[in-house]
Formats: C-alpha cells, sequence, structure tokens
C-alpha cells in the first residue's frame, strides 16, 4: 500500500514509500495541507479555514483562494496512485477535513503518540522496549516545528512540539543515568542545551553525568557553562541546589550521606546504603527538632526581657 509519508519537523515534505513527491505547488497550497494535517482531528469549515489562511484578503477573496488550493492539492495527491487508494483528504461544498482512514505517515503523530505512552513514567519504570520507541520519536525531530514559516497559527504547537521534545530527552537522560550509561546520557542532555542552553535541570543532570562517569573536571566545566547560560539569557545566578552540587563535586564528596543530604542519586545498585542515609536522615531529623526547642526558648527569654518593668511604689 502506497503510504504518504510527511514530515512537519524542519522542512516540510512529502513522501510517498519512500520516494520524494514532486511540489505541490506555491507555498500557500503546502500551507493548506500542513494546518489540515497538524489539525487532522476534526473537520474545518471552509470560510473559518479560508479566513486563517488568508486573513488580509476579503471573505470573498479568501474562499476563492482556498478553492484553487484545494484543487491544486488533491490533483497532486492523487497524481501516480491507484484510483483505489483512499483519498487524503474529504472536501465537501462546507467542510474540509484530513481522511481517518487515509494511509499517513506524520512524523508529529510518532512524537505526540510516544508522549502520551510514556509521559511521566520514572526512569526506573522504563524498559528497553520503552526507550527504542522513545529514542526513534526523538530521532524524528529534525528542527522545529514547519521550520522558516512564519504563520501565526503553528506557533503555538511549535512552543508545545518542542517542549514535547525536550521533555522526552530528560527522560532517557534519567534513563541512562539510572542504568549507568553515562556517554549516552551525556549526547541527550547536550541535545537539549542545543534548544535550550539555560534549562539548569538538565545541567545540573549533566554535572552529575560527568561525575559519576569519574570526569570531575568536566563537571566542574559544565557548571560554568550554566551559570554563563543563566546570566546571559536570564540574568540570574544558578540557584542554591545548582551551587551545592556544584560544591559537593568540588570537595569530592558528591556522595557521601555524611557530609550532608547528597544532591547526586545514589548509583544503580546502591540500595544497601538505604537504611544508612535513613539514618542518617532521622539524626538530621533530631538535630532539627533539638534547633526549633532551643529557638523557642531563647524567643521565650527575649520577650521576657522586652516585658515592661514597673517601677517602686506604683499600683499593682
Amino acid at each position: 500500500m502506497a503510504t504518504l509519508q510527511v514530515r512537519l519537523f524542519g522542512r516540510f515534505s512529502l513522501a510517498r514509500d519512500g520516494e520524494a513527491l514532486p511540489t505541490l505547488g506555491p507555498h500557500k497550497v503546502q500551507e493548506v495541507l500542513a494546518y489540515l494535517l497538524l489539525f487532522r482531528g476534526r473537520p474545518h469549515a471552509r470560510e473559518t479555514l479560508a479566513g486563517v489562511l488568508w486573513g488580509d484578503t476579503t471573505t470573498a477573496q479568501s474562499k476563492k483562494h482556498l478553492r484553487q488550493a484545494l484543487w491544486q492539492l488533491q490533483g497532486a495527491l492523487r497524481a501516480g496512485t491507484p484510483s483505489s487508494r483512499r483519498a487524503v483528504l474529504l472536501v465537501s461544498a462546507d467542510w474540509v477535513q484530513v481522511n481517518p482512514a487515509a494511509d499517513l505517515w506524520i512524523d508529529v503523530v510518532q512524537l505526540e503518540e510516544a508522549d502520551v505512552a510514556f509521559r511521566g513514567a520514572r526512569a526506573e519504570d522504563l524498559d528497553a522496549a520503552a526507550v527504542q520507541t522513545m529514542e526513534r520519536a526523538v530521532d524524528l525531530y529534525g528542527g522545529e516545528l514547519l521550520e522558516g514559516w512564519y504563520a501565526d497559527w503553528c506557533t503555538y504547537d511549535r512552543e508545545r512540539l518542542r517542549d514535547v521534545y525536550l521533555r522526552m530527552l530528560e527522560q532517557l537522560a534519567a534513563y541512562c543515568e539510572t542504568h549507568d550509561d553515562f556517554a549516552k546520557g551525556v549526547a541527550f542532555g547536550t541535545r537539549i542545551l542545543r534548544h535550550d542552553r539555560a534549562r539548569e535541570n538538565t545541567h545540573q543532570q549533566l554535572m552529575r553525568l560527568f561525575y559519576r562517569s569519574g570526569d570531575r573536571a568536566a563537571a566542574l566545566r559544565q557548571y560554568g557553562r550554566c551559570r554563563d547560560a543563566l546570566r546571559e539569557e536570564l540574568q540570574v545566578d544558578p540557584s542554591a541546589s545548582t551551587v551545592a552540587l556544584y560544591e559537593q563535586i568540588r570537595e569530592g564528596r558528591a556522595e557521601d550521606p555524611a557530609a550532608g543530604a547528597p544532591l547526586l542519586p545514589p548509583p544503580a545498585g546502591a540500595r544497601a546504603r538505604l537504611p544508612e542515609i535513613l539514618g542518617h536522615l532521622k539524626q538530621l531529623g533530631k538535630v532539627l527538632a533539638d534547633l526549633q526547642e532551643q529557638i523557642r526558648q531563647n524567643t521565650l527569654l527575649v520577650e521576657g526581657a522586652l516585658k515592661p518593668v514597673r517601677g517602686p511604689g506604683r499600683e499593682r
């Protein structure tokens, strides 16, 4: 069966069974198809669709432009295909939509389906098959949605899909960290920073990955990149947790529970240390309780000292 393959990430392109289709014609014709594919879950009123895509013209002109574009589009999509093939578009006098039964492969759909399947999944709950699916999905992100197009209608989804892509890369990096695959985790983190160089959580993740792989110098350099990116992009300094992680790495105590609450998660296979960590946390809780009691007593003393003192001979 002749599958129509659509790439909306990066440069818009169409192919059928791996062979690129000839151009659909003017950019506006491509834009009609891209819009319908992106919002493929519902039918679109022709007048509304024309207004969105030709909003700078009169209603009559925009409807005429849409009619011509649909005619060109349907002709291009039918070219060279068997007559028995299901039409990609369903067009009536008032409505247009993507045919739900059409044989389509769309890169955006692959990413969205992987996101729905694994969103919120913890790294330790992912298996090899899930990770393979996620890797295939993020590899389809060859650039931002419809890169180089400046239409208002694709701006929101461009940001939404970029966030989906980065979130999935974070999950993959976390999986690599949990399974001690440091080089691959660093590669995923680096991809994230290419799109968002001030993403502080990713800088922290890379610091941990470098340190646990045995490259403390790279971990410390990553902190410098984090600090510079935050100052240049957001005019802020690294958070207290990032600074604390830097200090732990610099002093070589990033995984030592006795040095304070560990900011580096214990490596895989370290479950036997959990009772030790629990005991340390209980000790910290006792210290905190003692401090709170001391603060309470000192507060009472200060309040007592501030009360007015009655002089001799005054009525009581």
